[in-house]
């Protein structure tokens, strides 16, 4: 249950935060303080002042319940109705708003008035975050807007234009022609050169941060581990035991105890008899680096032990 309750608050704050961004991305993009004889008429067939609202989002973007206001003390002074479908707007897409002193004419009628010198206010549904604003120059000429304009439409970045302009209601202000960043990039390097060569560094470069990465995490940490289950791999000095006056047999009876390593017990037993009888001097080495063992009379081949011995009568 605890997680339901999580999950129904987790998709609450991302449609809040989603709502929020989309109203976001309106902007005022044009106003009307004082039409003239040629503006534009309302629904009642009055020219009135008027304000263009932008979307330049890819989304439609429902502006029911945000306020117009041109006091910005009065955040909340005109409200927009939420109850009117048309306030959906679609992606890049314009629509004008009529300043004629009274909402109650309809959705799209905003209850105050433009004047010169006055900034109009576009605030958000919770009646205090202030989506985009617009100042009207106080000198501007009667039938002459004052608007936003994108130098390239196609990236979206309006700025305000103070110089008077001929009023343009439901067309979007921004130069359409404006050579994107390709096309400039073309101009400047024919050939291809440049962007060869960086994108050549780009790749040899992460190539080598790669390796270097790899080196450090992995390489070095395994060769670590490797010397130290070896042991000290360094060369050192051997230490050579003359025995009876020869080196060469010392090393002989070394090489015949690691034979031991790879052969077996029998063996073993071979160097191990060849070594005690090197000790008791009963091996004689004529060549380097070869033991041989002398033959040496025991009791043991004394035939006189094998007689049987009667007891004296």
């Amino acid at each position: 249950m605890r997680k339901l309750l999580t999950s129904i608050l987790f998709l609450l704050v991302s449609a809040l935060a989603l709502h929020a961004q989309n109203v976001s991305d309106l902007i005022i993009s044009e106003a009307l303080a004082q039409p003239d004889s040629t503006g534009i008429l309302d629904d009642y067939g009055r020219r009135s002042g008027w304000v263009e609202l932008y979307n330049k989002s890819t989304g439609t973007v429902n502006f029911g319940g945000c306020f117009l206001t041109d006091d910005r003390t009065n955040l909340r002074k005109s409200l927009i109705p939420r109850s009117d479908l048309r306030t959906k707007l679609g992606p890049r897409q314009t629509i004008i708003l009529y300043c004629s002193g009274n909402g109650h004419d309809g959705t799209f009628y905003a209850g105050f008035t433009l004047a010169p010198g006055k900034t109009v206010y576009l605030v958000s549904n919770d009646g205090r975050t202030v989506i985009d604003s617009l100042q009207i120059p106080a000198g501007i000429p009667v039938g002459k807007s004052v608007i936003k304009l994108a130098p390239d439409i196609r990236q979206q970045q309006f700025a305000a234009v103070q110089e008077p302009a001929a009023p343009s209601p439901g067309i979007i202000n921004g130069n359409q022609n404006a050579a994107t960043k390709g096309e400039l990039m073309k101009e400047r390097d024919p050939h291809g050169w440049i962007l060869t060569v960086v994108s050549v560094s780009v790749v040899f470069s992460a190539l080598a941060i790669l390796w270097f990465l790899f080196w450090v995490l992995f390489d070095r940490p395994a060769k670590k581990k490797a010397v130290a289950a070896k042991g000290d791999v360094s060369p050192k000095k051997k230490k050579h035991v003359v025995l009876n006056g020869s080196e060469e047999s010392a090393v002989a009876a070394a090489i015949a105890l690691a034979l031991d390593m790879e052969q077996g017990g029998d063996t073993y037993a071979a160097i191990s008899a060849a070594i005690h009888l090197y000790l008791t001097e009963a091996v004689h080495d004529a060549e380097p680096g070869i033991i041989t063992i002398r033959r040496k009379e025991s009791e043991w081949n004394d035939k006189k032990l094998n007689l049987r011995r009667l007891p004296n009568r």
